[in-house]
């Protein structure tokens, strides 16, 4: 076995017979980003599942190689394990690309390098830029969809009152007009007061019906979500599925989870309004299985991946930063509800929503957990 200083020979592994693993480096594994223990040169020791899937390649394969090349570049990470390693900082953060093979793309990332327990052991955690603003992006909708939500309900219930007396008295005050055109005026009222109360209800909607949890299949789902709207929209659409026939049974409320993806898939299906006139709108309902998922800040070992996928002129960029938010619609005539509702009742399954939208390709992708 080889002393901690020996050096090893460029692309060649470690003794079969080291540890392939320090005492808690099976702990690494719960988290979401990419993350290696290396010893003082730089050579990995161990590597997280969320390393592996990264680089694609198994821990073994990197066992005892210098994690450097795999970088962009070697000379700031070899800098910044001496300087940890050497005490002049707790712990060194820098930007770099990571490399998975010959000819791929390079993966923007911050290297977070910090000490461990073992003095002669340093963890190096690899954050990607795109996944840090999605966490930010993610959390900041939390926020901001929470105090939407909170100002909408009490705004519904001061609302539903007056909006009550204004229609009761409307309609005694028809009662006592002979005049039809007068009449008349008190119907476009008692209709308006009507239109509002609808509105009020749908808004208070995900605070009245209780959260039913069952076992059920997410494609039976699906395939409810499909019928209904082939049957609205029979023509100039093609609804393609993709599943996954080997992901497993899902808890959750089926009638909630119907309504979330019916919402978003009537929302596209009216979008794609020029392209089913000419023939050619295309939908796609995919399902996927995800490991290692984090989700509100909570890691899930396997979570299920739901994709809404039309071919047509994509989100607002007016919008996109607010499209989950109450009353913002991009549509003309639209509530601006039903995105809301949909990230509700996903957001009930501890789950998210999340939108990648450009012209031609727009993907909902809807997260739910499953352990």
């Amino acid at each position: 076995m080889p002393r901690s200083g020996s050096p090893l020979a460029p692309g060649s592994k470690a003794d079969p017979a080291e540890p392939a693993a320090e005492p808690a480096a099976g702990a690494l594994d719960w988290l979401a980003t990419m993350a290696a223990v290396v010893d003082a040169q730089g050579r990995v020791v161990h590597a997280n599942t969320a390393m592996e899937a990264g680089l694609g390649l198994s821990r073994r394969q990197m066992l005892g190689h210098d994690l450097a090349q795999w970088m962009g570049r070697h000379d700031p990470l070899h800098e910044a394990l001496r300087q940890v390693l050497g005490e002049e900082f707790s712990s060194k953060r820098f930007d770099d690309a990571m490399v998975p093979r010959l000819g791929a793309d390079a993966l923007p990332v911050q290297v977070i390098v910090s000490r461990t327990e073992s003095p002669e052991r340093l963890l190096v955690e690899f954050v990607e830029l795109g996944q840090q603003s999605r966490q930010e992006r993610e959390e900041q909708w939390h926020r901001q969809a929470q105090a939407s939500k909170d100002l909408i309900r009490n705004l519904a219930h001061e609302i539903k009152n007056p909006l009550g007396g204004i229609r009761g008295a409307a309609q005694l005050l028809q009662d006592e007009l002979d005049s039809r055109e007068l009449r008349e005026y008190t119907r476009v009222i008692i209709h308006e007061a009507d239109r509002l109360q609808g509105l009020v209800d749908r808004l208070l909607v995900p605070h009245r019906r209780p959260h039913v949890v069952a076992e059920l299949n997410i494609h039976e789902v699906l395939e409810r979500v499909r019928s209904v709207i082939l049957a609205e929209f029979p023509r100039g659409l093609e609804l393609v599925r993709d599943y996954d026939a080997s992901l497993p049974e899902l808890l959750g409320d089926r009638e909630q989870l119907i309504q979330a993806v019916l919402n978003i898939a009537h929302n596209a299906a009216l979008a794609l309004a020029e392209r089913r006139a000419a023939g050619d709108a295309r939908m796609v309902f995919r399902t996927r299985i995800a490991r290692q998922v984090t989700v509100a800040k909570q890691r899930h070992r396997l979570a299920l991946v739901l994709h809404v996928i039309d071919n047509g002129p994509g989100v607002p960029d007016s919008i996109k930063d607010r499209m989950f938010f109450p009353l913002v619609s991009g549509r003309e005539g639209g509530s601006g509800l039903g995105l809301t509702l949909a990230q509700t009742f996903i957001q009930q399954h501890q789950g998210t929503i999340e939108c990648d939208s450009q012209p031609g390709h727009t993907d909902f992708r809807i997260l739910l957990p499953l352990a």
